[in-house]
């Protein structure tokens, strides 16, 4: 992540200025607050605010603090969409939408926000008609606690990497949108240990106070395992003694539309807020997990994130990596920044893994991007047939009418944990056709999914050489909105995931050389019963 220039504070500062320029005629409001604590208000407070007047703050604390802003009091005219009076709270320099963290009007007080770094912006605006008392809201330097209101964030011990302080007590309250969870992920944990976790310890609640259900609490050297919450706000609190410390720990919290695993055969997700710009200073994940023995092709429809450092050539702000598996440790596919959008590609076993890194300033719309899970399956084939075969452990929630050959009437046989298809190429609509100057036999392998009224059926064109005897497969669609036929890719490398099959399959040998040649025996034998025969006669 980027500290913020100096300049950017100086620009900000210039801002804040003109905004006390343009303000009503002799009304002072706005300013830079650099002191460790403080309080502000809106102009003429408790007395009704002027009317068309503009006021912007910005909060400034020493670098590694966050900065606590909480409302006392707040009144101020209301809309639905509070369009005319409002207060805006930043996470940050206003000048980037994507570090808004809220626009409040009416009489309910806002939030308590936690910043996530040292910065914090508060604008105020009326318009010309309807005033009210206003607002009064104090800061301070944040040590440890507060509320974490983001789609993603951090939380560490006081101090952190440094021994965390004795007798030191902190409370975070992470509260995201309505009907989203959260999950909490421990990178890095070392407290005092002793058997109760009575001394030093962390202690995690499923909800915003101790009175709601206790999940657990921890010490000593092991990462706590991954919390994920039954509601839209989860409560940490770390407490130290009078002696013996240790490094503390850090942790991320992931949420909603920042934070979600796919299990469904195909699907599509987008980076929060697109086509939008996403937030600033977010970290995000989202996992496609499919059965044992799906692979994942996907498709990138649109990608616009920050560009690359213009002096590294690097992608250091704001990047998009996708890792061939289910952690961050597992083979990286590529980081992506800028608009160059990556081309489609197929996993090599059932899990990819996305992570969106964006970091305090500039921002995009994100991206967009679509999946389908590649079935496995074995394919080979004869001067005469293609032999087909699909682990059933793969597909347990189809049965073999779902998965058929031509049409509906060439549908797969059980054949212990398999599905099988035999056919001839003069059955299942399977028929020649030229491709670069080659005559090919083809037809179209059908998996139907199809469920709850909701059509959804995969289809995969099989290509069989029959001088060569070489199958190939290609997925064609299965995928609504977007049709992937112009993604047509040979996978026919899927009949490596035969992993996935017992050994008493059936491997499609080639008999048709067999046939002949005993077909050609058998004639040189009728023929020389018939001359001798004749010679007898």
């Amino acid at each position: 992540m980027r500290n913020i220039p100096f300049h950017c504070i100086v620009a900000v500062t210039c801002a804040c200025v003109l905004y006390l320029v343009h303000a009503k005629k002799g009304v002072k409001c706005g300013g830079v607050l650099s002191a460790p604590s403080g309080n502000f208000s809106s102009p003429n407070f408790p007395g009704l605010y002027p009317y068309d007047t503009d006021c912007m703050w910005l909060i400034v604390v020493p670098e590694g603090s966050s900065v606590l802003l909480t409302f006392h009091h707040f009144e101020l005219e209301y809309h639905d969409s509070c369009d005319f009076d409002y207060v805006k709270v930043y996470n940050g320099i206003s000048e980037d939408e994507g570090n808004l963290l809220g626009k409040f009007c009416g009489t309910s007080l806002p939030p308590q926000f936690t910043s996530s770094w040292h910065v914090m912006s508060v604008i105020f605006h009326s318009d010309k008609h309807v005033a009210s008392k206003g607002f009064t809201a104090v800061y301070s330097k944040d040590v440890c606690g507060g509320v974490m209101t983001g789609l993603s964030g951090v939380i560490a011990s006081p101090d952190y990497p440094e021994n965390y302080p004795n007798n030191a007590e902190c409370q975070w309250i992470i509260r995201v949108t309505p009907f989203s969870i959260i999950k909490l992920v421990f990178t890095d944990f070392q407290m005092e240990n002793n058997e109760e976790c009575n001394f030093d310890y962390v202690a995690i609640f499923d909800g915003a106070s101790m009175e709601d259900r206790h999940i657990d609490h921890y010490c000593g050297t092991m990462k706590p395992p991954d919390v994920v919450s039954s509601s839209n706000e989860l409560m940490v609190m770390f407490k130290s003694d009078f002696n013996i410390g240790g490094r503390g720990f850090k942790a991320y919290f992931y949420s909603g539309e920042c934070h979600e695993v796919f299990t469904a055969v195909k699907g599509n997700f987008s980076s929060p807020q697109y086509p939008n710009s996403y937030p600033n200073n977010i970290n995000c994940h989202w996992t496609v997990q499919l059965p044992l023995g799906f692979r994942i092709k996907m498709f990138f429809m649109d990608l616009e994130l920050e560009d690359r450092n213009s002096l590294t050539d690097k992608c250091d702000y704001d990047y998009l990596s996708v890792y061939d598996g289910s952690k961050e440790s597992s083979p990286l596919l590529g980081t992506w920044c800028g608009t160059d959008k990556p081309a489609p590609f197929v996993s090599t076993g059932n899990k990819v893994l996305l992570v969106l890194n964006t970091d305090r300033n500039a921002a995009s719309k994100g991206f967009s991007v679509s999946y389908i899970g590649v079935a496995p399956m074995n394919v080979s084939c004869t001067r005469t047939d293609f032999q087909i075969q699909l682990p059933r452990q793969s597909l347990p929630q189809l049965e073999r009418n779902n998965i058929y050959l031509g049409n509906p009437g060439c549908i797969a046989q059980v054949a212990g944990s398999n599905y099988k298809i035999y056919s001839r190429f003069d059955t299942c609509n399977i028929g020649p056709q030229k491709r670069n100057n080659t005559t090919m036999i083809v037809s179209i392998l059908y998996i139907d999914f199809s469920s709850a009224g909701q059509e959804d059926i995969h289809e995969y064109e099989l290509q069989c050489e029959p001088k060569k005897k070489e199958a190939l497969v290609n997925i064609l669609s299965g995928f609504e909105p977007f049709k992937l036929d112009q993604y047509g890719e040979n996978l026919a490398t899927a009949s490596k995931d035969a992993e996935a099959i017992d050994g008493s399959e059936w491997k499609g040998q080639d008999t048709s050389d067999v046939v002949f040649i005993s077909i050609c025996i058998l004639a040189g034998i009728l023929m020389l019963i018939a001359i001798v025969g004749l010679v007898l006669l």
